[in-house]
């Protein structure tokens, strides 16, 4: 498990194929949260100091990355930018990295040592994060559809090997159930790796995402955390105070 001087917090947008944001419970049921240039310049006034966007639709439909779109979206982020999606070869980041991504996640990628190789070779291991989905024990790819045939911790350890320098590890089961982290599945495979882990699914308030922290995770991830308030889910886009303060004064 990596040594980091303080925790971070990330918070997790889902773009759909029609550009929207949208929150997933169990990877299904979606909620739309709103327009994704205006909760990005939401953030940047809360101060955020790291994001990450994921277009959830792009490697189970098979369409291109729309480069000025995302483009688009960098120009209005003030803080660091990870981006995935669709994400298949080496060159589709070149413009990418042109506009203003500096990480990029590779999901079905996370399987494809010879893709995060090539990335780690052009824009160095700390650019390239594996985003490692699991239920039941299994990781799966494409949006939860098909089993990989390895446990996350497999996957995870497959990944670094070949060359990512971070590792999402996102719980299927509680996406979006707002209930606590999968702690035990973090706690195992943080203290396996060599990299940080940023976990992933299930926290839906300020304390699940510290308990992450807690069980090894170098960071605590979220998209409910920052986009729904109280027992109804009402969508509200905000970074609570107490985030910062935790952080030292930032992520």
């Amino acid at each position: 498990m990596s040594d980091i001087a303080r925790p971070r917090y990330i918070p997790v947008l889902l773009l759909d194929r029609h550009r929207r944001l949208v929150k997933t419970v169990a990877f299904g049921e979606r909620t739309y949260i709103g327009d994704p240039f205006n909760v990005i310049r939401l953030f940047n006034e809360k101060e955020v100091d790291e994001l990450c966007i994921l277009d959830i639709d792009a490697g189970r439909d098979g369409y291109e990355i729309d480069h000025g779109f995302v483009a688009e979206l960098a120009g209005e982020c003030f803080m660091p930018l990870a981006y995935g999606g669709g994400l298949r070869d080496v060159r589709q980041c070149a413009p990418l990295a042109r506009n203003g991504v500096e990480k990029f996640v590779v999901g079905a990628g996370a399987t494809d040592a010879a893709l995060i190789d090539a990335l780690a070779s052009v824009y160095g291991s700390s650019s390239v994060v594996a985003c490692v989905d699991h239920r039941d024990g299994r990781a799966f790819v494409d949006g939860g559809q098909h089993d990989t045939g390895l446990s996350p911790l497999d996957l995870a350890q497959a990944a670094v090997a070949a060359g990512a320098g971070e590792v999402i590890l996102q719980s299927i089961e509680r996406d979006g159930a707002r209930t606590g982290m999968d702690l035990a599945m973090i706690a195992k495979v943080a203290d396996e790796i060599p990299v940080p882990l940023i976990a992933l699914g299930g926290a839906g308030e300020v304390a699940h995402l510290a308990e992450s922290i807690e069980a090894g995770a170098a960071a605590g991830a979220s998209g409910s955390t920052f986009s729904f308030i109280g027992r109804l889910r009402a969508v509200l886009v905000t970074y609570p105070e107490d985030l910062t303060d935790s952080a030292g004064g930032g992520l």
